[in-house]
């Protein structure tokens, strides 16, 4: 993107400073990547771009892993209020990989925790298996350490990353965004997935959508992607979103509640 140039650089020791945010609240929003430019645009005198060598557009990959009852997708399915999710995450152009788990809690926060990985392993969860137990232990939530976690979920994407010194506050803007599963492919070349990350305060990028008359979209790169995928999974909270954007016809209907639904907890 040409408008990444007007912003100034910062380094990823900075940004990790200045912006870890592994605690946070996220708002995430669907613009189509034509009105990107003028969004940057607009961010000039307050925002910069993460910059490694003169790139600033990075290609990423997760794996995402769930038990064979996809008790990680039924907790966010099912609307719980506390809901978690383990994946890998490949760096591409450095080939770095970490395997993390992610947990949700009250108020929409977010709590991550991460463990450098060999990128061979990035489509296998058992060599860190340890660490993903003991995270979910120490929130006294997630599945039994027995439980298998398989790979259910690929997504690629280019990230580009912003830093809002003013508060600290991070923007992530993914494009070229596919979801790939073990049968079927989705793919969104004409959306942008906005997101900002911050400890709880609306960040100025919240408001410029705001006042452009955006407002914050229902999507799991994890959910939403498989619930665009498999049409048989129950869908309420991510329903107006794939119809609007992913499904050319409204989504079939389906049970409230099926008897295998495992517990979040």
């Amino acid at each position: 993107m040409n408008a990444l140039a007007g912003l100034a650089p910062v380094g990823l020791a900075e940004l990790v400073e200045r912006a870890a945010l592994q605690t946070r609240v996220d708002r995430k929003y669907l613009v189509p990547v034509g009105a990107l430019p003028h969004l940057l645009e607009r961010l000039t005198s307050c925002a910069r771009v993460l910059d490694i060598d003169g790139e600033r557009s990075f290609r990423y990959e997760s794996v995402y892993f769930d038990t064979p009852l996809l008790t990680s997708y039924h907790c966010a399915a099912h609307r719980r209020r506390r809901r978690f999710k383990v994946r890998t995450r490949s760096y591409l152009d450095s080939d770095q990989c970490w395997l993390e788990v992610k947990i949700s809690g009250a108020r929409g926060s977010v709590t991550k925790h991460r463990l450098p990985y060999l990128r061979e392993d990035h489509d296998t969860v058992h060599p860190g298996r340890g660490f993903v137990d003991e995270a979910l232990a120490r929130e006294s939530f997630g599945p039994n350490a027995d439980s298998a976690l398989d790979p259910v979920l690929v997504t690629e994407y280019r990230r580009t990353t912003l830093l809002l010194p003013d508060t600290a506050s991070r923007v992530t803007v993914d494009t070229g965004l596919v979801w790939r599963d073990a049968v079927s492919a989705l793919r969104l070349p004409g959306l942008a997935v906005v997101e900002t990350k911050s400890t709880s305060a609306a960040t100025p990028v919240d408001r410029m959508l705001w006042q452009a008359g955006v407002r914050p979209a229902r999507i799991s790169k994890y959910a939403t992607g498989l619930a665009a995928l498999r049409l048989d999974l129950p869908d309420g909270p991510w329903r107006r979103t794939l119809r609007r954007h992913f499904r050319d016809t409204p989504a079939q209907a389906h049970s409230s509640r099926s008897e295998q639904e495992p517990s979040c907890v």
